[in-house]
């Protein structure tokens, strides 16, 4: 059974390795929506995979480092695209949730990524 959590946070960034005149090498801002999915069997007792208020609590810790930050000065963040940021969260989170399976991540409401691990 896969299921999933997600959280909206504000941020700001810019992307450094842009050519020069690229809209997104000045610095902007996106309402990010992070999916983090997790896939394991439903417990017989609790009905459930892990309790969401379990996920919410673990990426707490990281929720608060991004929400209303300047990505670019989070290390490992240097250059924060979608796909930078999906590995980056799965680096932070995997060791704390061992079911992770995938990590999503929407920039713009029609634009985003997924990462599923190395």
């Amino acid at each position: 059974m896969e299921l999933f959590k997600e959280f909206i946070f504000e941020a700001a960034h810019r992307l450094p390795h842009v050519p020069a005149g690229h809209k997104c090498g000045r610095l902007h801002g996106h309402s990010f929506r992070v999916g983090l999915h997790i896939e394991g069997p439903v417990d017989a007792h609790t009905g459930w995979v892990r309790d969401f208020s379990e996920i919410k609590a673990i990426f707490k810790p990281l929720y608060e480092r991004l929400d209303h930050n300047y990505l670019n000065e989070i290390p490992g963040l240097e250059n924060p695209t979608s796909e930078v940021l999906a590995q980056w969260i799965w680096r932070e989170l995997k060791p704390l949730l061992p079911e992770l399976c995938k990590v999503r991540i929407h920039e713009t409401c029609t634009s985003g990524c997924e990462y599923r691990g190395d």
